[in-house]
């Protein structure tokens, strides 16, 4: 007899809400994780009261209901709407591209004159089908908007010139005609009261879990445990990278404490120079409306991915989607083993995405 229905790789949302929903039917389940906390990459560290998003912001939003219910079961959320801030040299603009980011580029009031300036622009480029990013951002928004608030960001973001980067990485950028800083513009949003932290260990509650545990240096002792294996981990590190390393972005975090009280007043300011390393800076306590008498912030700095270091964003392009199909076809064959997550699919996945996905797993 093993020990446990299923054993949980991964202790990030999508091992923590398939191991809920599995204990509510009775199954045992052990939940292990390299790492010397739970929650993957939504773990918050405390600060004598603020909450440090130790892995980068994170925002939760949806539109579906299903999964907002599903959360506020475990906490309760507040009421944070991201409206992040742009700063190119010496001036601001409101994020996402609104009335208000084109009254402060041009001036203009209307939606009429907004549309105009960017058809004006559009028109003078000759561009009639694009073929990367920096032609399907030009044909979006325009020279000003994207010489000013995406190119430079983007190219620090990927490690890589615009011209280089395929054009369906932008499509989803939002340009709206209304005076509207609301960034998701999704019907349900906001941050847990208390951090995330507390989301998962309510999803986790009277499971057991284990940290700092290396499931490839343990592997035949902690597959013996269980009765099936549910991997939320890298695909190709799981079949020993035989047909070669996908590709990821990573991030580099610096964190630092200020005893003032605000630094620069809002949660999420972006830095759109080329030339200052960073792509952001977050300031953690207005996530919360913290009132503390200091803050903390975070700067964020792309970097190029190697084995070993944290990975963020894959990169689907077309050498590496032919990799991970490899990958796949082999992980379609196994029994008793579930493969899911943002690491075990390739895929970027926003937390409300990844939830629903460990939902749609498990039935």
């Amino acid at each position: 007899m093993k020990q446990f229905d299923y054993l949980i790789v991964g202790a990030g949302l999508f091992g923590a809400v398939f191991a809920c929903e599995a204990k509510k039917r009775g199954k045992k389940c052990l939940v292990i994780d390299r790492r010397g906390h739970l929650g993957g990459n939504v773990y918050c560290e405390n600060n004598d009261g603020i909450n440090v998003h130790k892995y980068g912001a994170h925002i939760f939003h949806t539109n579906d209901k299903k999964i907002w219910d599903y959360v506020n079961q475990f906490v309760e959320f507040n009421r944070y709407t991201n409206s992040p801030l742009a700063r190119f040299k010496d001036e601001l603009y409101n994020l996402p591209f609104n009335m208000n980011t084109f009254y402060q580029l041009w001036k203009v009031k209307t939606p009429a004159e907004a549309q105009a300036k960017i058809h004006e622009q559009v028109a003078q480029l000759g561009i009639d089908t694009p073929r990367n990013l920096e032609e399907r951002a030009l044909l979006l928004v325009g020279t000003d908007i994207y010489e000013k608030l995406i190119k430079g960001y983007t190219e620090k973001q990927w490690g890589r010139k615009a011209v280089d980067l395929p054009e369906f990485i932008i499509k989803r950028l939002p340009v709206r005609f209304t005076y509207d800083n609301n960034y998701f513009n999704d019907k349900y949003q906001g941050i847990p009261v208390g951090g995330y932290n507390k989301l998962v260990a309510g999803l986790l509650d009277g499971i057991e879990t284990r940290v700092n545990v290396d499931y490839f240096k343990n592997k035949t002792e902690l597959n013996d445990l269980a009765e099936n294996i549910v991997f939320t981990g890298q695909l190709d590190e799981f079949y020993d990278f035989r047909f070669g390393y996908l590709e990821y972005r990573s991030l580099r975090f610096e964190h630092e404490r200020l005893e003032i009280p605000n630094f620069q007043g809002n949660a999420v300011v972006n830095y759109t120079e080329r030339e200052i390393p960073y792509t952001r800076i977050i300031e953690h306590k207005h996530f919360e409306f913290g009132s503390q008498a200091h803050t903390i912030i975070s700067r964020e700095y792309p970097k190029e991915w190697q084995f070993g270091q944290e990975p963020y964003y894959p990169i689907n392009d077309t050498h590496n989607e032919s990799i991970i199909k490899q990958y796949k076809q082999l992980a379609a064959l196994e029994k008793n083993i579930i493969f899911g997550g943002r690491l075990a699919e390739y895929r970027y996945y926003d937390m409300h995405q990844v939830i629903g996905a460990a939902l749609t797993h498990f039935k």
